[in-house]
């Protein structure tokens, strides 16, 4: 089946969001939403999610999965106002587990943060399927940016998170912790697999050199042909080399911190203190 899909792209953040809606009835999924966060005042925002329920309620749309392709690290996820809003079950990779240990003891968080994977609704592993009414989602486990990324293959759509990039922009860094480009090579094959007609939307767009507009959707065969770190075959020691050297000239993400704290948690904040006031951390030296 095609998927009737629908982008919202947050400039500040440079992330595309995706309304995935079965064309032939009102079930629809969310996938890689955005909370907006000015670091400079420590404040929320709900504008780039009020759009999507917007959207989602002028279709009389029936939200059953809020779907995250990996733990965040430039953008806070919307999914608990949206699943209060509109419903439906937050679902991650099943790898969150190594995500929340890892951050879990960079932030000091204490026995009280349970790294179980039980603030989200599904836990996806490779091979598992769900549904969106009558449109079929199969997962792939795609690491290598992080142990936690997932492709979410609905019918002849590919949801690829921050794995791949539009074609002349390449591919994304793997030196975060858990990530590997030697991993990257690997899930991006997988990727490369399914039919060269698959549409592929990517997690970010950050314009090109000599491209004037965003983009987020190309196919499986332009990446092939096309993607400027992993087309035409290039085999998996230039990948790994390229990509390390890349990674090695790039600093944080900008909101990596409070990023991390919260999407490792399913978009929720830290409880609050016994004021009522919700407090993120800024470890020293440790990212």
């Amino acid at each position: 089946m095609t998927p009737d899909v629908t982008t919202f792209f947050d400039e500040v953040t440079n992330t595309a969001s995706y309304v995935v809606r079965d064309p032939s009835g009102r079930a629809a999924a969310i996938i890689d939403s955005v909370l907006d966060y000015d670091p400079a005042a420590g404040r929320t925002d709900t504008s780039s999610a009020d759009r999507i329920i917007a959207y989602i309620r002028a279709q009389d749309l029936d939200v059953q999965w809020i779907l995250e392709t990996h733990v965040h690290a430039d953008h806070l996820s919307a999914a608990p106002y949206l699943q209060e809003q509109l419903g439906g079950k937050i679902g991650i990779g099943k790898n969150i587990t190594i995500v929340q240990d890892t951050f879990g003891k960079v932030f000091n968080e204490g026995t009280e943060f349970q790294r179980d994977g039980s603030q989200f609704d599904a836990l996806f592993d490779e091979g598992d399927s769900f549904h969106i009414g009558q449109l079929r989602g199969d997962v792939l486990h795609t690491p290598g940016h992080t142990p936690a990324c997932l492709t979410y293959v609905i019918g002849n759509a590919a949801f690829v998170g921050d794995t791949l990039f539009m074609p002349d922009y390449g591919t994304a860094r793997c030196d975060f912790p858990g990530g590997s480009s030697e991993t990257m090579y690997r899930s991006i094959q997988k990727i490369l697999a399914l039919p060269d007609e698959t549409r592929i939307f990517v997690g970010h767009d950050y314009k090109a050199p000599n491209r004037d507009d965003y983009a987020w959707e190309t196919t499986v065969g332009e990446q092939k042909a096309l993607n400027i770190h992993i087309g035409a075959g290039k085999p998996i020691e230039d990948f790994v080399a390229m990509r390390d050297a890349r990674d090695a000239t790039l600093g944080p993400p900008r909101l990596i911190l409070p990023s991390l704290q919260v999407n490792m948690r399913a978009g929720q904040f830290p409880d609050p203190d016994e004021q009522g006031d919700v407090f993120l951390k800024i470890p020293v030296n440790k990212i």
